[in-house]
C-alpha cells in the first residue's frame, strides 16, 4: 500500500512503543483499486497515554474520544486517526445505547470483531508489508459481497443504511444471511438518529457508482417501507409502449444508474451531484397518486397525468423524513415539477420568455441541472432509446445557452437606483415598480439598462 510520506515517520514512532494496523477504509479502497483517503490506524500493546506522548510532538493533536481511546493528529490539511483496539458491549436502544472499553492487549481477530461488514474488517502490517484478514474480507471483495462479521451486527440498525450505501458505492450485493439479520432489526429504524440517517442518503447520493444496488439492499432487507415516498414505487404500473422497463421503481432504478454515468454528474462538485441524484430519485414521486388506466387514442393505456405537479411536496417530505438540509427542498422541488417540460407542447422551439421563466422558477437548480435529469429519465427506459427526446433537451440547452442562462437564473435589471435616478423618493411602491419591470423584462421588453430606463419612463407615465 503507498502511504502518505507524511504518515511514514508516525507509523515509525508508534511501531517503537506499539503494533501498528493500517485498518478500515483505506485497506478496503486499496484492495479495490481505488484511491485511499481515510488512514485509519489502530495501535495494539499500548496505553493511551503512551500513545499520546509519543504522537504529540508530530502535531496538532485532539483527543476526541479518550474513552473510545481515539486521537486525532493533523499534520497540515490531512488528518489521520490513531486507536486502541476496543471491545464494545451493547448497553441500551439506539446507534448510541454500546459501552466502549479500549483494549490494547486484543488480538488481530478479536479486535476486527466489531466491525460491521467483512470488507471492512481487513488490516494492513504497513511494515510487514501482509495482510491480515480474520475475517475473509478478501474472498467477499472479490465476490463484491457485503457480509456481516457476527451476529452482533444486529446491534447497531445504523449498519443496515451502511450496506445500503455501501452497496452503491461500490456495487455490491447483500449476502442471504446478512440480508436476513436485517429484516429482524427493521424495527429499529426508529432508534436511529435523523443525523446519521442523512449521513447515509448523503453518501449514496454523492458517491454512488450503481445507486441502483442501494435502493434494492434498502427492499430485499425490508427496510423500504422506512420511505414510504419511495416504497410507493414499487408495484405502480407504466405503460409498456413507454416504458418496457417494468414499473415506476425498476424505472427510477435505471434512471439513477444513468446519471451516475453521464459525465456531468461524474465532473460535479458534491452539492451538484446531491442534488442531481436526489432529484432524479424524487423525479416519479407523484406517479403512485396520479396513476390509473384510461383511453387514449383508442387504446386503454397506463398515465399519469399532472405526476411532476404532484411530485414536488412529496419530495420535500421525503427530504425531511431523511434529515436533509433544508436548501435543498426547494431546487430538488423545482427539478421534479419541470422535469417533462421539453414534452409539453414546444416540440423543441423554445422562446427566450419561456426559458427566462423557466430559468427563475427552478433556480438555485438551473437549466444545465434539469438537462441532466430530464436525459437520465430518458436513458432509465432500456431498451427503448428516444433520439428525438434527446433532441428536444439539446434544443432547450442551446436556447439557454443563447441567452447565458445555462447555469443561472435572470437577474433584475432595474434596481431601486435607477427609480431614484428617475426622481422618485424611496417608499413601499418601489416594490411593484420593480416587480412589474423584472416581469417585462422576463417578457423580452428590455435587456439593458438604457432599455429597461426607457421602459420605466414609460411604465410611470401609464400609471404614475
Amino acid at each position: 500500500m503507498r502511504l502518505p510520506e507524511e504518515l511514514r515517520p508516525l507509523l515509525e514512532a508508534v511501531r517503537r512503543v506499539g503494533r501498528p494496523r493500517l485498518v478500515g477504509g483505506c485497506v478496503r479502497d486499496w484492495l479495490l483499486g481505488l484511491p485511499s483517503k481515510d488512514f485509519d490506524v489502530e495501535v495494539a500493546g499500548v496505553d493511551f497515554e503512551t500513545l499520546h506522548r509519543v504522537l504529540a510532538p508530530f502535531g496538532s493533536t485532539d483527543v476526541i474520544g479518550r474513552s473510545f481511546g481515539v486521537i486525532k493528529v493533523r499534520l497540515g490539511s490531512a488528518e489521520y486517526d490513531f486507536s486502541l483496539p476496543r471491545r464494545e458491549s451493547k448497553t441500551g436502544a439506539g446507534h448510541r445505547g454500546f459501552a466502549v472499553a479500549p483494549d490494547s492487549a486484543l488480538s488481530d481477530a478479536e479486535a476486527s470483531a466489531r466491525r460491521d461488514f467483512t470488507i471492512n474488517a481487513i488490516a494492513y502490517d504497513p511494515f510487514a508489508s501482509v495482510i491480515i484478514d480474520p475475517r475473509g474480507g478478501q474472498a467477499d471483495l472479490h465476490a463484491r459481497r457485503l457480509r456481516h462479521t457476527s451476529a452482533a451486527f444486529t446491534e447497531d440498525p445504523l449498519r443496515v443504511l451502511r450496506a445500503f450505501q455501501f452497496a452503491a458505492r461500490f456495487d455490491f450485493t447483500l449476502a442471504p444471511e446478512t440480508a436476513a439479520l436485517c429484516r429482524s432489526i427493521s424495527s429499529a429504524f426508529s432508534e436511529l438518529p435523523l443525523e446519521r440517517i442523512w449521513g447515509e442518503w448523503d453518501k449514496w447520493a454523492v458517491k454512488s457508482s450503481k445507486p441502483s444496488r442501494g435502493l434494492a439492499v434498502l427492499e430485499e432487507t425490508d427496510w423500504l417501507r422506512h420511505f414510504p415516498e419511495v416504497a410507493g414505487l414499487r408495484g405502480t404500473p407504466q405503460e409498456p409502449e413507454w416504458h418496457p422497463e417494468g414499473d415506476v421503481f425498476t424505472h427510477t432504478q435505471h434512471c439513477l444508474d444513468a446519471l451516475v454515468s453521464l459525465e456531468g454528474w461524474q465532473t460535479a462538485a458534491v452539492g451538484r451531484r446531491r442534488l442531481l441524484t436526489l432529484a432524479v430519485l424524487a423525479h416519479d414521486f407523484g406517479k403512485p397518486a396520479t396513476t390509473s388506466r384510461a383511453e387514449r387514442r383508442g387504446t386503454l393505456r397506463w398515465i399519469s397525468p399532472g405526476h411532476e405537479a404532484a411530485g414536488g411536496p412529496l419530495a420535500e417530505a421525503f427530504l425531511g423524513r431523511i434529515g436533509a438540509p433544508l436548501d435543498l427542498d426547494q431546487p430538488v422541488s423545482a427539478l421534479v415539477t419541470h422535469h417533462l417540460v421539453h414534452h409539453h407542447g414546444q416540440r423543441g422551439e423554445f422562446t427566450d420568455t419561456q426559458v427566462r421563466r423557466l430559468a427563475r422558477k427552478l433556480s438555485p437548480a438551473t437549466i444545465d441541472d434539469l438537462a441532466l435529469v430530464m436525459s437520465a429519465d430518458s436513458l432509465g427506459r432500456p431498451p427503448l432509446r428516444t433520439p428525438e427526446t434527446f433532441e428536444l433537451i439539446n434544443q432547450l440547452r442551446l436556447k439557454a445557452h443563447q441567452l447565458s442562462l445555462e447555469r443561472t437564473a435572470p437577474q433584475p435589471i432595474m434596481l431601486g437606483r435607477h427609480l431614484l435616478a428617475l426622481g422618485l423618493k424611496p417608499g413601499p411602491e418601489f416594490k411593484p415598480i420593480l416587480d412589474a419591470a423584472f416581469e417585462a423584462q422576463l417578457d423580452g421588453a428590455f435587456t439593458d439598462e438604457a432599455g429597461g430606463t426607457t421602459w420605466l419612463q414609460k411604465h410611470l407615465r401609464q400609471e404614475p
